[in-house]
Parts: structure tokens; sequence; C-alpha cells
């Protein structure tokens, strides 16, 4: 398959996504053993800047939601199988792997994030980025399965806005240089 027709199918996959609205964060789906979040925003830069920013996570990711209380201990090696990691002083931790990266295009992560890793369940990010009109449309989704006993419904809510402060960390940080407002 051409990289054309890869991303096309990409798009028409994420075309449920594109009908949630600019700068909107929505779970599309909560259930026991699933949910799916939906992040849609615009960033006033290239695809190029926020592909390159993804990768350069340290600088954006609240350190907050960090094991370690510092987001300078992240990395995210941009490559097939790259760890999303973190490693301090007195341990390390896996957040994910990347499972498919087109320049420019798309990340996506395989990754159970916090809390999250301890139920044993899949998750996956997704940025998928399009040109749009001198900018890029950012959407991000993040899809997590598990048995009924993940009790799944309930993290979402917390999840989706985690996820959103995040994405919107990004957005400054790619706009601004600065993560934080």
């Amino acid at each position: 398959m051409t990289t054309a027709n890869m991303l096309r199918f990409l798009l028409a996959g994420f075309t449920v996504w594109a009908l949630a609205g600019e700068g909107r964060a929505e779970v599309k789906i909560a259930a026991p053993d699933a949910f799916q979040i939906v992040l849609v925003d615009r960033v006033e830069a290239p695809p190029a800047a926020v592909y390159a920013a993804i990768g350069r996570v340290e600088r954006w990711w609240a350190p907050e939601h960090t094991y370690s209380g510092d987001a300078a201990n992240l990395s995210l090696t941009m490559e097939p199988g790259g760890c999303f990691c973190e490693r301090w002083k007195d341990g390390a931790v896996e957040h994910g792997r990347a499972v498919m990266l087109m320049r420019d295009q798309v990340v996506r992560l395989s990754a159970a994030l916090g809390p999250l890793q301890s139920k044993a369940v899949s998750g996956v990010l997704t940025f998928l980025l399009k040109t749009d009109d001198g900018g890029t449309a950012l959407t991000v989704g993040y899809r997590v399965n598990g048995s009924s006993a993940s009790a799944l419904d309930k993290d979402a809510p917390a999840v989706d806005g985690v996820l959103a402060a995040q994405v919107q960390r990004l957005k400054r940080y790619v706009e601004t240089g600065r993560a934080a407002p």
C-alpha cells in the first residue's frame, strides 16, 4: 500500500473523530470493558512542527502526571518499537511503545497510561495531523479495552480530563514554546 493510500485509509478511519468539532474533548464510548476518547483541536503551526513536538514529550507533558514528578525524565523514541519511557534515579516505567509513525501525519502508541497499566488493559493513543489552512488539524484518540471487571467506564471521565490537559499543553508548546499557561 502506498503512503498516499495508507493516509486515505487512516483518514477514513478517523472520520468519526473529526465530527467531534474543533477544540473539543469527548468520551465517545464508556463501558465497563472499554472507552474511547476523542480530542479535536487546531494548532497554529504546520504538521511538521506538531509531529516534532510530540517527540519532545518531556517539554510539554505535565509533571504532575509522571511517576517521578519531573517531566524532564520522559522520553519518546520516534521509531517503530520506540519507548515512551520515564527514567529517574530510583525507578523507571514504560508508558507506551511507538507502533506507527508517518512523518507529519500520524503518531500511534500502544499505551496503557498511568493507573490503567495496573489494570492489565490494552490502550492505543493516536495523534492524527492534517494540514489545515496553514496550521494543523490535530485529532487525538485514545481507545482502551480490558475485561468488564476493569470498570473502565468509571475511569473514562478522569482520563478524558488528563488527556485534554496534555493536548492543550502540546498545543501551547508548539504555538508558544511553553507548555504551561
